[in-house]
């Protein structure tokens, strides 16, 4: 009986395990390629939403001239912008990297396409600084102070720098080389790791300096000025809910021949026909008063929830990048690339919740939304709106086409409340527009 050598059994168990291998190999392919598609559509996803979002704010405000008659919208409208240039310039050539796992166009281009990067996100990020402190000023101060302290020109500095001091920090520092003095040798290395010369691989590794000035100006400085406005707005505004629940009760004994009178001004207008009455008969009873506890307790919810997604979002975005960014060079740069990877785009998602954090949570963007996607139907452009001529309806915490209401009482002789009361209505109402809760 013939018995098979150990040299032939050695060559059936290789010639067994090639096909094996190959099956194997296969299958990791063809993971690999789903995995990859995957990817690219999610990627894309995130793209568009973003695109789409983002435009539609501008082209809003560019059809409702309402729209731009507050200073606000400015700043909302400029935070679009960034965001948009983002989606546009920034995710498309970071998402071709991540899904051929290669850089095709040149080290100059990365430089170039860096500091784009570095510019928008941070641009993007003071926008928010800059809106959370119009709202600061318009809820916290007086209405005349907020009309003085946010006068066009200082709306237009505000938005200058916006968009100027990212750049001492984007192109200025990165064209120059200043982020990699020091540390040439590890860039080197990363290079050579990713298998890739200077013209094929887009490795962007930053010092100690350039990481904690940059981080510092780009989120920490602008953290810590969102968290102090956001959180004087959320004292005032419940303030005046507690000052305005005071007035009603003070107003709810019934006083026979009197009807007040309401004055809805538009804050952001002067002209008189802009202006118009609205009367109610005093004596209300005390059983009106009873939803007075639970309104305000949705009041003080709302904002709280309000101010909570918004901070939330914030942070969930951007926290994680800028704390592995400061933290990556004392570390001696081991932190994996799919985490930083990870982080960053987690920091391009705050470019498309932007717009719907800040404008469609706006009644007034809400509505110009729906007249541009229902192709200027005008019954979408009067849906929610108080009209000017319809004197008899009742607005008492109201926007007019966009524009924030400023509340006014006016008394016959027989009733008279304070200036303070007349203060407390205007600042409630920049309280709930600013806030988003129309």
């Amino acid at each position: 009986m013939a018995t098979a050598s150990p040299q032939h059994l050695l060559d059936d168990t290789i010639n067994t395990g090639k096909p094996r291998q190959q099956e194997q190999q296969q299958q990791e392919e063809f993971l690999s390629s789903l995995e990859t598609i995957a990817l690219t559509i999610f990627l894309s996803i995130i793209i568009i939403m973003t695109v789409f979002g983002n435009l539609l704010v501008m082209v809003a405000l560019c059809k409702d001239r309402h729209l731009r008659k507050k200073k606000t919208n400015y700043f909302i409208v400029s935070l679009a912008f960034a965001d948009l240039l983002v989606a546009l310039v920034v995710m498309p050539f970071a998402a071709i990297e991540l899904t051929t796992g290669q850089w095709g166009y040149g080290e100059i281009f990365c430089l170039v396409r860096t500091s784009l990067d570095v510019l928008l996100t941070t641009a993007s990020i003071l926008h928010l600084c800059c809106i959370a402190l119009d709202r600061y000023y318009a809820i916290c101060c007086q209405p005349l102070v907020y009309r003085n302290k946010m006068t066009p020109v200082r709306v237009a500095v505000m938005l200058s720098g916006c968009w100027l001091i990212p750049t001492f920090i984007s192109f200025l520092p990165i064209m120059q080389s200043w982020n990699a003095i020091g540390i040439e040798d590890i860039i080197e290395e990363r290079r050579a790791l990713t298998g890739g010369s200077n013209d094929t691989s887009c490795v962007f590794l930053v010092n100690q300096p350039y990481a904690l000035i940059c981080s510092a100006v780009a989120f920490y400085v602008p953290l810590a000025l969102m968290v102090l406005a956001y959180q004087r707005i959320y004292v005032t505004a419940m303030t005046h809910v507690r000052q305005i629940e005071t007035l009603q009760r003070a107003g709810s004994a019934p006083v026979t021949g009197t009807a007040p009178v309401i004055t809805v001004r538009s804050s952001t207008s002067s002209d008189p026909s802009e202006h118009y009455h609205l009367r109610t008969t005093m004596g209300s009873s005390s059983s009106e008063q009873a939803p007075i506890a639970n309104s305000r307790m949705r009041v003080e919810t709302k904002a709280a929830k309000t101010l909570a997604v918004i901070m939330g979002c914030f942070c969930l975005c951007w926290a994680p990048f800028f704390i592995t960014n400061v933290v990556d060079p004392f570390i001696h740069y081991s932190v994996p690339w799919q985490l930083w990877t990870a982080w960053l785009w987690l920091g391009y998602i705050n470019s498309g919740l932007n717009p719907f954090l800040y404008a469609f949570l706006n009644r007034a963007f809400r509505r110009a939304f729906l007249v541009i996607l229902c192709c200027d139907d005008e019954r979408y452009a009067r849906q929610g709106s108080c009209s000017y001529r319809q004197t008899h309806r009742a607005c008492s915490a109201a926007s007019v086409n966009g524009t924030s209401m400023a509340l006014r009482l006016s008394f016959l002789p027989n009733r008279s409340y304070s200036d303070n009361g007349r203060t407390i209505l205007a600042n409630e109402q920049e309280s709930q527009d600013s806030l988003g809760t129309l």
